[in-house]
């Protein structure tokens, strides 16, 4: 596995980023439509910054292999309202999504290692942020385990609103500390 970089999401990668909410595993757990206008309303405006949310590529060995996006939990009040339900959010509480588009990719690691570099490289965005926080559903065995590998402590379970209407509403809090 080579390093991994980030790079901002642009509309030329709407048609990847429409492949991958396609990919059966990807959609599961993103349930997203995937059509050019879905896609334009759900990320445009974070291309054009006029979303709080920053969505980013992340790249190994040459290629594109997964979407990661980070925002502050405060530039959504009906979600600080939601977590807060269940646990008291730290100040400036960032938190990020993500998912590994290219199938090839999985089982080796990179979920992990984009979360832990993603975030390392967060700090400095948000210098006012005392943590990252990420709400997965409890189902979602794959992503709890990435973000417990890439450092994270379990701080909560709780209902939450899924983002598969399928599921259930039960879900895991996990959070990181800013270093130091």
């Amino acid at each position: 596995m080579g390093s991994i970089t980030f790079v901002r999401l642009q509309r030329a990668d709407f048609p990847l980023l429409a492949k991958w909410l396609s990919e059966p595993t990807v959609a599961r757990w993103w349930d997203h439509e995937t059509t050019p206008e879905a896609i334009e309303n759900d990320f445009g405006g974070s291309v054009d910054g006029t979303e709080p949310t920053q969505v980013f590529l992340a790249w190994t060995e040459g290629r594109p292999f997964g979407l990661i996006q980070r925002y502050k939990i405060a530039d959504y009040p009906e979600y600080v309202e939601e977590l807060s339900a269940i646990c008291a959010q730290p100040p400036g509480a960032v938190s990020i999504d993500y998912l590994i588009g290219e199938p090839d990719c999985r089982g080796r690691g990179l979920g992990a290692a984009m979360i832990a570099a993603f975030v390392a490289e967060s700090w400095p965005a948000y210098p006012d942020a005392e943590a990252v926080v990420v709400a997965m559903h409890q189902a979602n065995a794959a992503s709890w385990r990435a973000v417990a590998r890439a450092g994270f402590r379990r701080i909560a379970e709780g209902e939450l609103n899924p983002d598969n209407p399928i599921d259930n509403r039960d879900h895991y809090l996990y959070q990181l500390d800013r270093p130091g």
